[in-house]
C-alpha cells in the first residue's frame, strides 16, 4: 500500500484575508484502517516512538491542535508520536496519525511553534492532499529513495539511477511525494487558522520557519555543503524567505499565547542529536557503541545517521553503511548486496576480491552501470564482524572514481569496551540566564568543540546581534550524566 506523508515544506503562501479553504471531511473508516496499517512501518523507519512525560506532552499539544481541523471531534481520534530521530522532520498520514521527530521539537522555543508544525501537517491530511497527489505522482530518483528511506534524508543526486531495491522505491515514493504549491498554500492557511482557533499566537509559524532555515544553514556549513538554503526534508519548495514573509502577513496584528516557559520546562532533558543506541556521528567518525564498531568518512564528505543505515555524501560520490543477513560466506554476501540494490538494472561485479582490514576478513567488488547522468562505478565492500554477522558499504561514484572511498574502507574497525563506554549522549538542559551570563558564556557550556556560539544562537532562535537577559530561560546542549 502506498501512502504519502504530509511533510512540512517551504513555499509561498496567501494572506489571511484570502479565501478560506472548505472544512474537511471527518476521518473515514478506510482512512483509519490505512493509517493503522502504515503506522508501525513508519515507526520502524524513523527510530520508533518515544515514551514518557515529554512524549505525552507533545502528544497532548498535537491532539489539541488536530481537533481544530474537523477530522475528528475528540482528541482520541488522533495518534501523535514523537520519533526517536535526529533529523528535523514532521509529517502526518490519513487516519489521524501525526509524527514529529524529537530533534525538530528540540529546535522549537515555545508551545505555539510545536502547534504550528503539527497543525500544518494535519492540514495536509484534512485537505486530502496525499490522495490527490497519488493520482499524478511520478517516481522520484532512486538515489533520493535510498537516502530518504535508509538514512532519513534526501541526498539530492540522481547518479544511483536504478540501483535501489523495489521495497525502498515504494516506501520512499510514499515518503517523498511532492505537494503542489497550491496544496502547500492551503496547508499553510489552514494550519495558521488552527493556531488562532486554539488560542495560539499565529506568528509562531513564521518564527519556527526562521529557526528551521537557520538550522539548515548551520548544518550545511558544518557539513561543508553548498545548498544551505534548502532543508533536506523540504527540498521540493526552497523558498524560506517567502514563506516567512507570507506567514507574518497572514498573522497580521493577531495575538495569542506562546506558552514558552511551559514548553521549555516540558522538553528539559530531551535527547539531542544522535541516540547512541543507533550510533553517533562525532566529526568525521561514526561510532556505534552497542555494536562495537567505528569508521571515518573521507575528507570532504559528511554523514547522515539513520535508523537502518548511515549515508556518506560528497561532491565526488555517495555511500551507505548497513548490514544484511549473513550465512558465513563473504563472497556470497557481496554478490547478494549487489543483487539487492540493482533489481531493475542488474549490476554484477566481474570478481569478488578478499582482503584483511584491521584484523577483519573483508571482501569487495566493483561494477560499472549506466545511468541517465553517465556511467558510474558501484562498489560493495563487506566485513565479517562475527561468524554470523557482517556489515558493508555500498558506494557510487563517477566511473573511475571509486578510489575516493578507500580511506573509509580502511578505517572500519572494532572498538574496545572502554571506547564504547566513552560514547555519552547529549540532551537539552534548560537554564535561567544569570546576571553575569552572556551569549558567549552560555555558549561555552555547549557540549561541542566547534561552532558553540552559532549552535547556541540557532538553538534559541537568536540572531547574530541578539543578547540574553537575566531571568530569561534558554536551552543549552550538555552531556547526559
Amino acid at each position: 500500500m502506498t501512502m504519502a506523508l504530509a511533510a512540512l515544506s517551504l513555499t509561498g503562501c496567501a494572506t489571511m484575508g484570502g479565501p478560506i479553504p472548505s472544512a474537511s471531511t471527518p476521518i473515514t473508516a478506510a482512512e483509519a484502517q490505512q493509517g493503522a496499517e502504515a503506522n508501525q512501518q513508519i515507526l520502524d523507519q524513523f527510530g520508533g516512538a518515544m515514551s514518557g512525560p515529554q512524549a505525552a506532552y507533545i502528544a497532548q499539544v498535537g491532539q489539541n491542535i488536530a481537533v481544530q481541523s474537523g477530522l475528528g471531534d475528540t482528541r482520541s481520534s488522533f495518534h501523535v508520536a514523537t520519533l526517536n530521530s535526529s533529523v528535523n522532520n514532521a509529517f502526518a498520514i490519513p487516519g489521524g496519525y501525526i509524527y514529529t521527530t524529537r530533534q525538530l521539537v528540540n529546535l522549537m522555543n515555545n508551545e505555539a511553534e510545536l502547534a504550528a508544525v503539527l497543525g500544518h501537517e494535519v492540514a495536509h491530511v484534512a485537505a486530502r492532499h496525499s490522495q490527490r497527489r497519488q493520482q499524478t505522482a511520478t517516481q522520484n530518483s532512486l538515489l533520493g529513495a535510498l537516502g530518504s528511506v535508509l538514512a532519513g534524508a534526501v541526498l539530492g543526486n540522481s547518479q544511483l539511477g536504478q540501483l535501489a531495491s523495489q521495497a525502498s522505491q515504494q516506501l520512499s515514493q510514499a515518503f517523498t511525494l511532492k505537494f503542489s504549491r497550491s496544496q502547500e498554500l492551503e496547508a499553510d492557511t489552514l494550519g495558521q487558522q488552527y493556531l488562532v482557533k486554539a488560542g495560539y499566537d499565529p506568528h509562531a509559524m513564521a518564527t519556527l520557519l526562521t529557526d528551521l532555515a537557520a538550522q539548515n544553514a548551520l548544518d550545511a556549513q558544518l557539513q561543508g555543503r553548498s545548498n544551505a538554503t534548502i532543508p533536506e526534508w523540504a527540498s521540493t519548495h526552497p523558498d524560506p524567505a517567502s514563506r516567512v514573509a507570507a506567514a507574518l502577513q497572514r498573522a497580521g496584528t493577531a495575538t495569542g499565547r506562546t506558552d514558552r516557559d511551559l514548553f521549555l520546562s516540558r522538553i528539559d532533558g530531551l535527547l539531542y542529536g544522535d541516540d547512541p543506541a543507533q550510533g553517533v556521528i562525532e566529526g568525521s567518525a561514526f561510532i556505534q557503541p552497542a555494536l562495537k564498531l567505528t569508521f571515518s568518512a573521507p575528507s570532504g564528505f559528511y554523514m547522515v545517521n539513520g535508523t537502518q543505515a548511515v549515508s556518506i555524501n560528497g561532491q565526488s560520490g555517495q555511500a551507505q553503511f548497513s548490514y544484511a543477513p549473513y550465512s558465513g560466506n563473504l563472497d556470497s554476501y557481496v554478490r547478494q548486496v549487489f543483487a539487492n540494490v540493482s533489481q531493475q538494472q542488474k549490476v554484477v561485479p566481474a570478481s569478488v576480491e578478499r582482503a584483511t582490514v584491521n584484523g577483519l576478513a573483508a571482501a569487495y567488488g566493483t561494477a560499472r552501470a549506466n545511468t541517465s547522468g553517465g556511467q558510474v562505478d558501484v562498489t560493495v565492500f563487506a566485513y565479517e564482524f562475527a561468524p554470523n554477522r557482517a556489515y558493508h558499504f555500498v558506494t557510487v561514484t563517477k566511473a573511475g572514481g571509486a578510489g575516493v572511498f578507500n580511506p573509509m574502507f580502511r578505517s572500519f574497525r572494532k572498538i574496545s569496551d572502554a571506547e564504547a563506554r566513552g560514547v555519552v549522549p547529549r540532551k537539552i538542559a534548560v537554564v535561567t540566564v544569570g546576571s553575569r551570563d552572556t551569549v558567549q558564556s552560555l555558549a561555552a557550556r555547549m557540549a561541542y568543540t566547534n561552532a558553540q556560539e552559532q549552535r547556541f544562537r540557532v538553538l534559541n532562535g537568536l540572531s547574530s546581534s541578539d543578547r540574553v537577559t537575566p531571568g530569561q530561560k534558554v536551552k543549552i546542549v550538555v552531556r547526559a550524566s
